[in-house]
């Protein structure tokens, strides 16, 4: 069992004690902070919160849990059901609603849920808030509602199509393009909301030739959920037989997108940003942000475009608080995250897709060669386990002080950026450990500077 606050919101498995897992009261307790906090720091003349949820076996349960607690704070909820994390930020801002609740655990298996938590502008919390969130559950600071002051519930399903619709009419997506090009795309949503959205978003787009995998939204999670290439494999063999000229994977939230070239292979999370961003940059030149664990790959097309790029810590409300302090015009994470402030500063997978999809439509280019012309590199992941006893902040400090000498960035832990390389290193704040990410120009490369950085800390 285990019960995770953080920056992404309150997350846990389902059952067990309270506090030990997302249990009911665990639930009610930090959905009542929650809307205590809306209540004390919202100036806005609403009072409405925006519900939506994934697929998840546990959603239905949970949302009754979130929906009922609000309702007895006193706020209207404006239930949008089954919807993904970008169509539920969306719906907050249509709605003019104080913020709203997403229901889903993104990428976690299935035994886990978790609530993520956004302000009036459909965007998460920042740090200093989700603080001030935990603290409020952590010393039950709320009062629910006299009863001739409860809330009231309105259910509204057509946020999935008003997001479509706000995709599709995008100035640089071309639907007529994408029609004429008459692509057949794999699709593989793990069962969740995704399952529903994009084979919808494909349609509106003008794909005809949809090949469907896992796309029922039963909560049943197919394979492990997070989009990486070892949980892949079936759309991955499915498409080496040559049925399909793109494949898209979503985890169950829908705000990551992985790309399967025609010949199965992937074309990695990391290049899912840097493709679409030198599209975007082509068409609309400006600055991009990604956060230090991304791939150098979008800074090289940035600088290719005459534009500036700049790094962010780790997290999404991170990388768009940057992206709005040097007005990006794209950014995200390489995890497969991208975001597009033309549409809405949040990670979004559906415009993802319809920006890879016009890509491809325009450049008359597959898959395969749109990656052999993006900047070749390869990230390598590795980590070391802690104990108590160590300090993990003289641990950081000795290896800046080790490699004084090149360029050191110490915003969230510290990253080293060599000539044709880089690692970065910061301590997680889920698991009593160090993460190391490295990258080079292969795989192999970017695997032998992190042992090495390894072997560096543990002569410290």
């Amino acid at each position: 069992m285990a019960l995770i606050k953080s920056i992404s919101g309150i997350r846990g498995t389902i059952g067990g004690h309270v506090g030990q897992g997302l249990s009911g009261v665990d639930v009610v307790r930090f959905t009542a902070a929650y809307a205590a906090f809306i209540r004390k720091s919202y100036n806005g003349g609403g009072n409405a919160i925006v519900v939506g949820r994934d697929a998840r076996l546990s959603g239905k349960m949970v949302e009754h849990l979130v929906v009922g607690t609000l309702l007895s704070m006193g706020f209207d909820v404006i239930n949008i059901g089954m919807a993904s994390t970008p169509t539920t930020e969306l719906a907050v801002t249509a709605e003019n609603a104080c913020g709203g609740i997403i229901i889903t655990a993104s990428h976690n298996p299935i035994q886990w849920n978790a609530l993520k938590l956004l302000d009036h502008k459909g965007e998460f919390l920042n740090d200093a808030q989700g603080k001030e969130v935990i603290r409020m559950a952590e010393q039950d600071d709320y009062v629910f509602s006299e009863v001739t002051e409860l809330g009231k519930e309105y259910h509204n399903d057509a946020y999935p199509l008003h997001h479509i619709d706000l995709v599709k009419n995008l100035a640089l997506v071309d639907t007529e393009a994408i029609k004429n090009a008459d692509f057949t795309v794999a699709v593989d949503a793990v069962n969740s909301v995704g399952g529903v959205i994009i084979p919808q978003l494909l349609k509106a787009l003008g794909v005809k030739n949809i090949v469907e995998l896992n796309c029922e939204a039963s909560g049943k999670f197919a394979h492990t959920p997070e989009p990486i290439p070892a949980n892949l494999t079936q759309i991955s063999d499915l498409m080496a037989g040559g049925c399909a000229d793109v494949g898209f994977v979503v985890d169950p939230d829908v705000d990551r997108l992985a790309i399967v070239m025609e010949n199965g292979e992937m074309f990695v999370e990391e290049n899912t940003l840097v493709a679409i961003a030198d599209y975007v940059l082509s068409s609309t030149p400006g600055a991009t942000v990604s956060n230090l664990s991304s791939s150098r790959g979008l800074r090289d097309v940035t600088l290719k475009h005459g534009c500036n790029y700049s790094a962010a810590a780790v997290g999404e409300v991170n990388v768009v608080a940057k992206m709005k302090e040097v007005g990006a015009v794209i950014g995200g994470e390489g995890n497969g995250g991208v975001i597009y402030p033309e549409l809405h500063y949040g990670r979004d997978a559906l415009v993802g897709v319809a920006l890879f999809l016009t890509l491809m439509a325009k450049s008359g280019k597959k898959v395969s060669q749109i990656k052999s012309e993006l900047p070749q590199y390869a990230i390598a992941k590795n980590k070391i386990e802690l104990t108590p006893d160590i300090d993990v902040d003289a641990i950081l400090d000795a290896v800046k002080d080790k490699f004084k000498g090149e360029k050191i960035t110490d915003i969230d832990g510290v990253k080293i950026d060599f000539e044709d390389s880089w690692v970065h290193l910061r301590k997680s704040n889920t698991e009593p450990i160090i993460r190391i990410y490295s990258e080079a120009d292969t795989l192999e490369n970017a695997n032998r500077l992190g042992l090495e950085i390894i072997e560096v800390i543990k002569s410290i």
